[in-house]
Order: structure tokens, then C-alpha cells, then sequence
């Protein structure tokens, strides 16, 4: 039994971030699926959004961040976020990061779609999220334990509700629990519940199901934004290519040479991203695929290295092919402003959270930032708090059901359909279907075995499956079109939906009894 003041679950900004800034003499142990750097924040080639500009304000930024995300943001959230943007901003300068600068050492700022200012900070062109990573790494102090290739697969909780540890097994199999009055799940959000995604392979929605089990509420679940431009190659997304290269004059066009934004926004290819994702969804729905014109770009190998190399690897030069793929969700834990869940000891930060900032769609280069402020804000209130007591051992209370004659679909298998039935356009009948679909496997029963005796794999299945069903359900409930969440039988947003969030909750006492609840 091994104890720690502090255990987070993920390794990606947000939780490096409240690791660096956490006391030196309080323990606190990292645990994440796969290496430590392997993640969506290594990932993120966009930047970071923050108003430092000569002729920005964060009160500019709060008021693209609230259009993007169709005003169902948490206000706030927002503009407590974009307020401190710039000191976070000024935090990883004063560190070295190596962020992007012009002939006069002065920060690059670049833009990016629904952004009114150029506002995005760059690093090694589209290699910010690894630049960040590997800042926040180097200041790790000793107090941090960082446990790799391991998998997290369910949360102590007391008699009295309270989340005080985790259980999780290490990649030969051994499972073991861990303890300690703070839990921080930092897990990302769920894009490999779609077969076309940017999202890092272990990114299947786990904390999410492991806050939901544990009787978290979760919140606006069918939100989820599908970037308009994934590298598209013999049928398959082979990854990113950044919205910075539409920021620097890339241009969509389909296979007939027109210009596919057009008359569709007027920001033209710098539009929202939800509708810059229908568009091409649409096109090629109709049969037209659809091209990024990166011909005005001069040295796009030397201001896009990752792009370059992507085009490299999978033989394309000269125009890029790109379709929609999942790629962040608004919704997931819901928090309040230090990360706190409704489950005493329990929090959630990152993409892994529902913070409010987002709203119905992301704007672009928000979601670095969050991580930064949240995490920076939860290690705080942390140190504030009095010494937690220690539970010394971990109450055995499951009734766990035979694990004979349970059945699982393959990874596969969802990815298809929740791509085919809710992905980028949904309508009743799809989304009835997937839900028949989802259920047909007794998930209730499942989510009763014991953990311990699942395989990775099979573990991960179950995630996926309940992430999915907190989707469907969630996109079941909103009657409108509203941000990333776009319903083809009700194709426009509606004054009834303005203020409302879809939320749900399952109490956890002795796996069996479940609620709804519809905010």
C-alpha cells in the first residue's frame, strides 16, 4: 500500500502544471497510461491564446471566447481566464520556454479561426504543446514520483462518499492501490471513441467513466469539436494539420477548385470550427473532397515542421487532403473554479474537465491555457488546505457480478459507430440506435465485475463505452444545433436551450443505483 498528499491521474499540461507548482515538501505521485510526454498537450501544434498584444485586451478575448462557444460559456469562467492569460503567458517566459519570436525578439503572435486579434503563442511553429511539456518537465522537483504504463481503473471512496485513492495495474498486470486525500484526475477528453481523431492513442474518455462510477456529476457531454482539418489519406485521418496554416493564408478549396468558405462565414477559412467542419463534411458527403491550397505559405516545411513531416510520412506534396476529426470535449467532469468535483477529495482539471470556459465550441488555442490556469489555481487552493488525514486501508465492500457469458465489443467497433451515428451530424434515429446498440452489452453489469480481474484492453472498452452513452444520452436531451453539437432534425439553435446544460449523475453506493438529472 504505498501513500502520497497527492496522486494525479494523466501527465499532460495540466497536470505538470499543478505538479511544478505544488509545495516541495508535500508527495505527490504522477501516474499515466503511457510515457510521460505521450499525450494530447505533446501533441498541440496551435498555440496559446492570451491578449498581450499592443492592441489586444482580455476583455477582446473574453468576447471571442463567448461567441465561439455560443454563449452557454460560464462568464465567469471566461473572463477570469482570459484575465489571467497574459501573467501565465509571462510565467513560462520568465522559465525559458521556447516560444516563437519576430526579427525583434518580441513574441510572435499569430491567428487563428474566431479570433478578432492576432493572440496565438507559438512554439517551434507547430510544436507548442511539446515545448510546454518539456518546460514543465524540467522543473519537476524531487517531491515528484512519475509512474509510467500505468492503468487506472477505479477510485477508493469511503462509506461517506469521499474519494481518498485510486486502484491501477502496471503494464505486466499487477494491481496495487495508492492513497491520499487528493485525487486529480488530468486524464484528457475521449477522441478515440471516433475512428477519425487527433487525439493520442490512450485518449478514450477513462477519467470520465472513473469520476462517473465514483458518483461525479458530469456535464454537456455532447459537445464535442470536430477539427475541420485532419491530414485525409486511402479513407483513413492520419493527423493534424494545424489551424495556424489557415492562420497564415492556406485556403480550403474542393476538388473543382472553389473556394469551400466562401459566402459560408464571414470569416471566410478562419471561421468558427464547427462550422468550418460541417462545410467539409458536407462536401464530401456530396461527394467533392476537399484540399488545403498551401501555396501562399512560403517555407511551409520550416514554419510547420510537424505538418511538413505529417504530408511526408504519407506521400502527399503540394496540396493537403483533409476531412473532420474528433477532437476536443467541451463537456466531461464538472468543477467548479479550483477543480473541485462534487465528490469531497475528487478533482478534475484539463480537458478531463468541465469547467464552463468552452462552452458549446472551443475557441481555438483556449484549451493550453485552461490547462495552465486551472492547474496553476488547483495546486494553490491545495497548498491553502489544512494536513488531510490518512485512511489507512481501503474498505472491501463490492459485490462484484460472475464475469461468464459478458460479452464486449472491439475498439473498433465503436469507433465506427459512434463516428457514424454522433459524430459531426446527429439526428434521433442514429443516435437511438447507438444508444439500443451501447446497451445491448449490459453495461450495468459490467461496471459491477471487479476490475482487477479485466485486461487492459477489455477495461478500456468499458470506458469507451460509458464515455459514448454519457455522449448519446447528452446529445439525446438538446433538442438544437448549438456549437459542436449539430442535430440535423433541429438544425438551429434554440431561445429555450440558451442557458440549459445537460448533466448526469450516478451515485455510487454499491454500483447499483442510478440517476438523471437534467439542468
Amino acid at each position: 500500500m504505498r501513500r502520497a498528499d497527492v496522486i494525479i491521474v494523466g501527465s499532460g499540461i495540466a497536470a505538470l502544471q499543478i505538479a511544478v507548482h505544488l509545495p516541495r515538501h508535500l508527495h505527490v505521485i504522477v501516474l499515466t497510461k503511457s510515457q510521460t510526454k505521450k499525450s494530447n498537450s505533446s501533441l498541440a501544434q496551435g498555440g496559446i491564446a492570451a491578449a498581450i498584444g499592443d492592441w489586444d485586451q482580455p476583455s477582446v478575448h473574453y468576447k471571442d471566447t463567448m461567441e465561439a462557444g455560443r454563449n452557454v460559456n460560464n462568464q465567469m469562467a471566461v473572463h477570469r481566464l482570459t484575465e489571467e492569460g497574459p501573467a501565465i503567458i509571462r510565467e513560462l517566459v520568465n522559465v525559458q520556454c521556447q516560444f516563437d519570436r519576430d526579427e525583434n525578439g518580441n513574441l510572435q503572435l499569430g491567428k487563428e479561426g474566431a479570433h478578432s486579434h492576432s493572440r496565438i503563442i507559438h512554439g517551434g511553429g507547430d510544436q507548442t504543446g511539446r515545448r510546454i511539456v518539456d518546460c514543465l518537465v524540467g522543473k519537476l522537483g524531487p517531491n515528484v514520483d512519475i509512474y509510467e504504463n500505468e492503468c487506472v481503473y477505479e477510485l477508493h471512496i469511503e462509506d461517506d462518499g469521499r474519494c481518498y485513492g485510486i486502484k491501477s495495474k502496471t503494464s505486466n498486470g499487477a494491481s496495487h492501490s495508492l492513497l491520499a486525500p487528493y485525487v486529480i484526475l488530468s486524464t484528457g477528453g475521449c477522441g478515440q471513441l471516433y475512428s477519425f481523431t487527433s487525439n493520442a492513442e490512450e485518449v478514450t474518455g477513462d477519467g470520465i467513466a472513473l469520476a462517473y462510477w465514483a458518483g461525479a456529476r458530469v456535464r454537456d457531454m455532447e459537445f464535442v469539436q470536430f477539427h475541420p482539418t485532419l491530414l485525409f489519406c486511402n479513407g483513413e485521418g492520419k493527423g493534424l494539420v494545424s489551424e495556424a496554416v489557415r492562420g497564415e493564408g492556406a485556403r480550403l478549396v474542393d476538388d473543382a477548385g472553389n473556394y469551400l468558405m466562401d459566402g459560408v462565414h464571414p470569416m471566410g477559412d478562419l471561421a468558427p470550427r464547427h462550422i468550418v467542419a460541417q462545410a467539409i463534411f458536407s462536401s464530401i458527403q456530396n461527394g467533392r473532397s476537399v484540399y488545403l491550397d498551401i501555396a501562399s505559405i512560403s517555407d511551409f516545411e520550416k514554419r510547420f515542421p510537424t505538418a511538413a513531416k505529417l504530408c511526408q510520412r504519407n506521400g502527399v506534396s503540394g496540396s493537403i487532403p483533409v476531412a473532420p476529426g474528433c477532437h476536443f470535449l467541451m463537456g466531461g467532469i464538472e468543477v467548479d473554479d479550483r477543480g473541485r468535483t462534487n465528490v469531497p477529495g475528487l478533482y478534475a482539471v484539463g480537458e478531463a474537465a468541465c469547467t464552463g470556459v468552452h462552452g458549446a465550441n472551443r475557441l481555438a488555442s483556449n484549451s493550453l491555457l485552461e490547462g495552465l490556469v486551472y492547474g496553476k489555481r488547483l495546486a494553490k487552493h491545495i497548498t491553502e488546505q489544512a494536513p488531510a488525514p490518512f485512511i489507512d486501508e481501503p474498505p472491501n465492500c463490492h459485490y462484484y457480478e460472475d464475469l461468464s457469458g459478458l460479452n464486449l465489443p472491439t475498439i473498433e467497433e465503436i469507433q465506427c459507430n459512434m463516428m457514424d451515428r454522433a459524430g459531426i451530424v446527429r439526428e434521433e434515429k442514429s443516435l437511438l440506435a447507438q444508444l439500443k446498440w451501447i446497451e445491448s452489452f449490459e453495461l450495468e453489469k459490467w461496471v459491477r465485475t471487479d476490475f482487477s480481474q479485466l485486461t487492459k484492453q477489455q477495461w478500456s472498452i468499458l470506458a469507451m463505452l460509458q464515455t459514448s452513452w454519457l455522449i448519446i444520452n447528452a446529445a439525446l436531451k438538446r433538442t438544437e444545433s448549438r456549437g459542436g453539437h449539430f442535430r440535423s432534425d433541429f438544425p438551429y439553435e434554440s431561445d429555450e436551450w440558451q442557458r440549459k446544460h445537460t448533466t448526469e449523475i450516478r451515485y455510487s453506493e454499491k454500483r447499483r443505483s442510478y440517476e438523471s438529472v437534467q439542468a
